[in-house]
Parts: C-alpha cells; structure tokens; sequence
C-alpha cells in the first residue's frame, strides 16, 4: 500500500478514537455541503448584499466544475474504500482528491470574509475552512492530502477570483446584452466540456473489487467515480445564474432593501421557489444515466440558478417587498 495512504489510515483511525467529535465534526461537513450553499446564498443575495452573493454563486460554481475535473483526473480512493481500520461514518461515490468540501470552503468562506472587510470575518472564515478539513478527515472519507489538495487548490481559485472579478465584471458591464448573453455562456460550456470529455475518456472505468467490499460497510452511495452528475449540476446552475444576471440588471437592478421583515419574508417566497425546482422537478424528471435523464438534470439546475438570480427578485418587485430601480 501506498506510504501515503498508509500514514492517513493510521492518523484517521487514531482521530476516530474520539467518539464525542462525531457530532461536531458532522456539523461542520454540512457547512460544506450543496444543500448548505442552496439555503444560505438566496440569504445573501436575496436579503443582504447581492454583489457579494453573486460573487460567492460564482465561485462555488467554477469551484465545483473544476473539483469534479480534478478527481477524475487523479483517481484518488477514499480512505474507507481502502482499509477496513477507518470507520466509514459517511458515504460518498465520488473519487477522493481533492477534497470538494476543503476547496468550497477556502472559496466560498474566503469570498464572504473578503466582501465583509473585517479582521474577525477571515479569523471565523480560516477556523471554519479548518474545521470543514478536519470533519472530512474525521468521517473516514478523505485522506490528509485530499484535503490539503483541496484547500490548496481553493486557495489559488480564491486569489485568482479576487484578483481578476473586479476588471472582468467591469469590461463586461460595457458590453451590449447580445454580447453579455453570449458571454454568460462561456463558463457554462468550458465546465460542461471538460467534465464531459474527461467522463467520456473514463467511461469503462472499472472500481477495484475490494474498494467496493469495504466501501459497502458504509451503505448508499456506493463509489460511482465516473459521473457526470456533479459536471451538470455546476454548469446547469452556473447558466442560470449568469442568464439570470444579465436580464436582472439589464431590466431593473436588483438591489436587497427594506425592513427586516420584508427581507423575511422575500426569502421565504424565494425558498419556496428553490425547493419546488431543487425537489420538486428532481421527484419528476428521471434520475437515470441517459441522455434523456442527463439534459433534464441541467435543464433543472439551470432554472434553479435563473430562480435565484432574476426569477425571485422579479417576483419581490410585483409584491412590492423591494424598490426595484430601472436602468
């Protein structure tokens, strides 16, 4: 065995020695997770800042497509795939590195720490990136260096995010709407294409027997590696939400005002919409691996993302919860 997956299963297993860290250390892994980011970045955007919303949807977005790259790319087991001495405390079907949990946090954490200006902002936004690591670790589905992999790798998409959204939102700005259109397509596609032709390139792959006979201790999901669930999903959304976008801003400007209380309640309306296209079309579309099954997925996370961008702050504007300012 690897040295190195020979030093994490050791490490793990001696962490997992603690049992009372398991229900912080699930507390934490839900502050990475896409149901997490589904009900807190409406809040943001909808209700306190849209700017830093937009920015946080950009690069949980990106973020996503490019972490579903990586590991197909690299191929890297989880640790309860490997050796039965982990205890397998959550499932995941996907490959290990880097960790998607670790990369999202540095990110999206970063982003928010960023856009708040404060020096506790990015002390609490460091501890919850660590914490976020270590429950990853704890669990028994990443390895150390999966989740160094993947604060690294969030920590330059952050810099570079940082760096380059400011001069790239402004030239965009000066852009006709056929232009802007056509440009909110680009990141879509770039995702869509790399994680597709890489699914396709790895489309008989075969998991290792005894990573399957482990891997079933923890039950559902089993390790489903070579999918393009996740490409879909950060592309579908992506679409919508830069669509969504352009038309918003082109039309009215949305901007977050108003009582808390009005606040409130446009975040309900809104999360009424969230849960019925996120639930509701995911009970009626077909789950299945086809094309059919494919383009109904994108197709549903496509519309969330308009949703949420323009669809939900329209609505705000007819029931008058929000000043809406035409440009």
């Amino acid at each position: 065995m690897d040295p190195w997956y020979q030093y994490g299963i050791q490490l793990i297993a001696s962490f997992q020695t603690v049992p009372w860290l398991e229900a912080p250390m699930r507390f934490f892994t839900f502050l990475g997770t896409q149901e997490f980011f589904i009900l807190v970045l409406p809040v943001v955007y909808w209700c306190v800042d849209a700017g830093l919303g937009i920015r946080i949807g950009f690069i949980l977005l990106l973020g996503n497509g490019l972490n579903e790259f990586a590991k197909m790319a690299l191929q890297g087991p989880r640790p309860y795939w490997v050796s039965t001495q982990v205890k397998a405390l959550a499932a995941e079907s996907l490959f290990g590195i880097p960790s998607g949990h670790a990369q999202t946090a540095a990110g999206v954490w970063g982003t928010m720490a960023a856009g708040i200006r404060r020096r506790w902002a990015w002390i609490a936004a460091v501890t919850v990136i660590l914490l976020i690591g270590l429950s990853r670790i704890y669990l028994g589905v990443h390895f150390p260096h999966d989740v160094l992999a993947g604060w690294l790798l969030g920590g330059l998409t952050l810099w570079a995010f940082l760096a380059l959204w400011g001069r790239i939102a402004a030239w965009v700005k000066q852009r006709t709407l056929l232009q802007q259109l056509l440009l909110s397509l680009v990141f879509p596609a770039v995702v869509l294409l790399a994680g597709g032709s890489l699914a396709y390139g790895l489309r008989g792959y075969v998991v290792l027997e005894e990573w399957m006979i482990n891997a079933a201790r923890a039950g559902e999901p089993l390790p489903a590696p070579v999918s393009m669930d996740g490409t879909l999903t950060s592309a579908g959304t992506l679409l919508g939400l830069s669509l969504g976008l352009v038309l918003i801003q082109r039309r009215v400007g949305f901007k977050p005002s108003g009582p808390i209380w009005r606040r409130a309640i446009s975040y309900v309306v809104g999360l009424i919409g969230v849960l019925v296209l996120y639930l509701g079309l995911k009970a009626v579309f077909p789950a299945e691996d086809s094309l059919v099954g494919m383009s109904l997925r994108f197709v549903r996370f496509a519309l969330l993302g308009l949703w949420v961008s323009a669809g939900a702050p329209w609505v705000f504007g007819k029931l008058g919860l929000v000043e809406m300012q035409r440009q």
